[in-house]
This record gives structure tokens, C-alpha cells and sequence, in this order.
């Protein structure tokens, strides 16, 4: 822990999620832990509800997950960042695992079991699905909170600019500086892009993405047809 006391700054991307920060924001608040709120100009008063909150920082960045995580990640002041979607929560016990892990010098970061806050098979399926792609595949996504030994970020030069899978980028980085730790800690993340889109039609979605990406498709093309629907 640094001597100011902060072993995590946690990094939460937000734009208009003022129904969501509050969860967010009362799930990490824990001793050694920095919470960063980067908003992007939010019109519901986001960023209002999290000073409101007694968010640690609230700062404003461009609209883009990678823009508002890069400025997130330069704020921050622990050498851990940890990356929370707003519609995410972490499990009492959540820094504790991460600091278990980053226990092993050769884990330079890594990611949560992700649950998703919906009933039935379609759910739990996805869930199993999910585990075989970061276990097998080694491709956690941001919904799962990466979190990252500050200094891997910092030898990437920061999170670049890019339209789509910005969380993949730092799962790679992670995996270049050492070994990525994928962690039986859960977290709950809300099921409402496969609801507003179709349990079905987000899935085929998100492999196809996923497969321009692997085949390193320019990111502005796979994001245009991504975001051809809404999906956000």
C-alpha cells in the first residue's frame, strides 16, 4: 500500500448512469480503495449523485469507454487500477482476492467471474460461456472489473483511443507483462443490452465482433456494424 493509503483506485466509466453510480460506488467503498468517477458529460446528473456520493474524484473525459478509462488511469494514485463498469458490482471481499493475486509477482493483472443479475438458462448459459472464453481463450472482458498492476498501463503509454474493445487491449498488455490471474470472486453485471437487443441476436453480436477483432479488422469497422442497432 502506498503511504497515503490507497492500495486501488478504481476507474468507473460513467455516462447517464445516475440510477446505477450509487451501487456502483457504495460496493467500493473500503479502506485503501480510491474510487474515480469519469463521466462524459452525462445529462441526468451523474456526475452530481457521485460528489453527492462521496466519490474520491469525479472528472469529466470525452465519450468513449477507452478516452474515459485512459483519464481515469492518469488520476489515479494506487498502484492497482481497477476497471468497473457502473452496472457492475462487486462481492464484499473483492480487494482482498486482488490483492491475493497480485501477491505473485509474475500476475500482472487479471478479472472476476462474471454473473449476470438476471433468472433463467439463457443467463447461466452465457455465464459457462463466458468462463471457457477467459479461461481457454484468455479473454476476459471489461464486464468481468480487469484489474491491473499500474505499471502495465504505464508501459503501453496509457489506453489508446480506439471505438471498441479497449478492455481487450489491456488484457493483452496484462498478458505481456506477466501472468493474467482470473479469480472465483464473482461479480454481477445487469443483463439489459440482452434484453433491450435479444438474449439471441447480442450474442451472435458479440462473437462476431469478437472475430473481427481476432482477425484485427479495423476497430472503426467492427464498432460501426456493432453499434448498427443499439447496444449500448
Amino acid at each position: 500500500m502506498r503511504p497515503d493509503g490507497v492500495a486501488i483506485s478504481v476507474v468507473i466509466p460513467t455516462l447517464n448512469e445516475q440510477t446505477q453510480i450509487e451501487r456502483a460506488l457504495a460496493c467500493t467503498r473500503v479502506p485503501g480503495v480510491e474510487r474515480i468517477v469519469v463521466d462524459a458529460n452525462s445529462s441526468d446528473g451523474t456526475s452530481q449523485t457521485a460528489r453527492f456520493l462521496r466519490a474520491e474524484k469525479v472528472i469529466q473525459a470525452l465519450p468513449g469507454r477507452a478516452h474515459q478509462m485512459d483519464a481515469g488511469y492518469r488520476e489515479a494514485s494506487g498502484p492497482v487500477v481497477l476497471f468497473l463498469h457502473a452496472d457492475t458490482r462487486l462481492e464484499p471481499g473483492w480487494n482482498g482476492a486482488v490483492l491475493a493475486a497480485l501477491e505473485d509477482p509474475a500476475v500482472a493483472g487479471g478479472a472476476f467471474a462474471l454473473r449476470f443479475e438476471a433468472a433463467g438458462w439463457r443467463y447461466r448459459l452465457l455465464e459457462r460461456g463466458v468462463e471457457l472464453r477467459s479461461r481457454l481463450g484468455g479473454l476476459p472482458y471489461g464486464d468481468q472489473a480487469l484489474f491491473v498492476r499500474r505499471r502495465v498501463l504505464d508501459q503501453m503509454g496509457g489506453i489508446a483511443p480506439v471505438p471498441i474493445f479497449e478492455d481487450l487491449d489491456v488484457v493483452q498488455a496484462i498478458k505481456r507483462a506477466g501472468r493474467l490471474a482470473l479469480l472465483r470472486h464473482p461479480v454481477h453485471t445487469s443483463a439489459r443490452r440482452y434484453t433491450r437487443n435479444g438474449w439471441l441476436r447480442q450474442v451472435l453480436r458479440n462473437n462476431t465482433a469478437l472475430a473481427g477483432y481476432l482477425l484485427d479488422l479495423e476497430r472503426d469497422r467492427i464498432a460501426r456494424w456493432y453499434r448498427r442497432r443499439p447496444a449500448l
